[in-house]
């Protein structure tokens, strides 16, 4: 059994069988948080413990396979495999506020977005609550950095993999985890409705980001797939009950097209769907995928001039990690064609 990513109750229950007493759940729980993942390491453990745990449990099956550190701006992007092959990726990012690390929810994605690089990669499974908090706690251990803010926008949809991603985020924000405040946790979906009220329902106190990438129905169908099951309208519904039942304000992330999604029309509709809404429109310059046909948009600054004048909240995501391809995929991507895969 993988021990990253229980809880203190949930490690007892483990290595009870074992004739172990209850509070080496707690020092197990306190060497995992400070990114020791080899029970012989665990030295206030007796050598009979870790014995029997080595041969009875784990703490995580995976590995770091590649760790590039961008020249530019300091951004570190890792590059995971697990036990079964999986591989996953996440990046530590460094902010005036603090360090950000931006992880993976599944291995490969399902959603099909035109756009993203990640959406090229084969689905191959769900990540692991423990997976998921081997990222965070790897990138913080190899780096040296400490992590203050965590966002699910990595390769994968976080709402699909739902039933490893809550518990992922109470662990984490627990103090057997990282203790990272939830108000300090951002959950990036590109739209399963029924998923979103079902978060709502969770009272966690996380920011909602909304992969919108267009304001009506014709265009965000084209790029993206999930529009054709839950329209624009059922999801900004969906995003005000969120907002009504946890009075957290939702971000909107809008990755602008040349001449699919960046003109003057297409910013006028936006106005239309977001006005008077308590919401943040976050712009993003498109990353470049070889194999697509979709450009970056050069009216990025107008576009945002327009947004703000018109009293919607609007800022430009600043890029970082370019030479180190730090988009989501990217470095996947260029795993699997070393690999022949």
């Amino acid at each position: 059994m993988d021990l990253l990513g229980l809880s203190i109750e949930q490690i007892q229950q483990a290595i009870a069988p074992l004739g172990m007493p209850k509070f080496r759940a707690k020092q197990i729980s306190e060497w995992m948080s400070k990114g020791v993942f080899d029970f012989a390491e665990m030295t206030n453990l007796s050598a009979k413990d870790r014995e029997l745990l080595a041969q009875n449990h784990r703490v995580i099956g995976g590995t770091i396979e590649s760790h590039k550190v961008s020249a530019k701006d300091g951004t570190e992007k890792f590059l995971f495999k697990f036990s079964d092959g999986a591989v996953a990726e996440g990046v530590l990012m460094q902010y005036e506020h603090g360090n950000s690390v931006c992880i993976s929810t599944q291995s490969g994605c399902k959603m099909g977005c035109a756009f993203c690089a990640s959406s090229r990669l084969k689905f191959t499974r769900d990540l692991t609550t423990g997976e998921m908090a081997y990222e965070v706690i790897a990138m913080e251990a190899v780096s040296g950095k400490k992590v203050g803010h965590i966002v699910l926008m990595g390769v994968g949809e976080p709402l699909d993999n739902y039933e490893n991603v809550i518990p992922f985020l109470k662990y984490i924000n627990s103090t057997e985890g990282k203790n990272i405040g939830m108000r300090n946790i951002s959950l990036s979906t590109c739209g399963l409705v029924p998923k979103i009220y079902d978060l709502a329902k969770e009272h966690l106190g996380i920011t909602l980001s909304i992969s919108l990438h267009a304001p009506d129905d014709e265009t965000r169908s084209k790029i993206m797939q999930v529009n054709r099951r839950y329209n624009v309208k059922e999801l900004i519904t969906a995003c005000d009950h969120y907002f009504k039942e946890t009075g957290r304000r939702i971000s909107y992330e809008y990755a602008l097209i040349r001449d699919v999604n960046d003109t003057e029309e297409s910013c006028d509709k936006l106005i239309a769907l977001l006005k008077g809404k308590n919401c943040h429109v976050n712009l993003i310059g498109l990353n470049y995928v070889k194999e697509s046909p979709l450009l970056p948009s050069e009216r990025m600054k107008a576009f945002c001039d327009k947004l703000i004048k018109a009293g919607i909240n609007a800022t430009i995501r600043r890029k970082l990690g370019e030479d180190i391809d730090g988009a989501c995929g990217q470095l996947r991507a260029q795993h699997n064609k070393e690999q022949g895969v």
